[in-house]
């Protein structure tokens, strides 16, 4: 895990990469590489490469007028789940989220997502809401770190 390495997706080359990672995980809800550029300009975004290979991606959401929490969101491809890159990209977001100011982490992953759900609440988060968006037929769920 030495060669494991993270940046902050500002080219076109690592946008899509970020792209592609939320994509495969999250198929009900695909992004344009203009809805990314867009997400990077409001949440920190991080992209995560074992050398050249592209493993996961994450996502912090800062705390805001609404809400005093952040949501962080790590995404590891099916392919290097169980490696702990999922706990590095998580440690990471946890740790931006607080510099952030947050005084409360939370998380969305879709219900789908059963190594999502289970990763979460392995991590002290449990389920606070349970959500459809308009057109989608698999639910979201938010979960707030206990």
């Amino acid at each position: 895990m030495s060669d494991l390495r993270f940046e902050q997706p500002v080219d076109d080359a690592t946008l899509k990469d970020w792209q592609h990672v939320h994509n495969v995980i999250i198929p009900t809800h695909v992004l344009s590489l203009d809805d990314v550029r867009e997400r990077a300009g409001r949440n920190h975004l991080e992209v995560a490469y074992l050398g050249d290979v592209l493993v996961g991606c994450s996502t912090v959401r800062p705390p805001d007028d609404d809400t005093a929490a952040a949501t962080v969101i790590a995404r590891v491809l099916a392919a290097h789940r169980r490696q702990g890159f999922g706990e590095k990209l998580y440690a990471r977001g946890l740790d931006r989220a607080r510099e952030l100011g947050a005084e409360a982490i939370e998380t969305v992953i879709l219900s789908s997502n059963e190594d999502g759900v289970r990763f979460a609440q392995q991590h002290g988060f449990v389920e606070t809401e349970r959500y459809l968006l308009p057109g989608d037929t698999i639910p979201w769920i938010t979960l707030r770190l206990a």
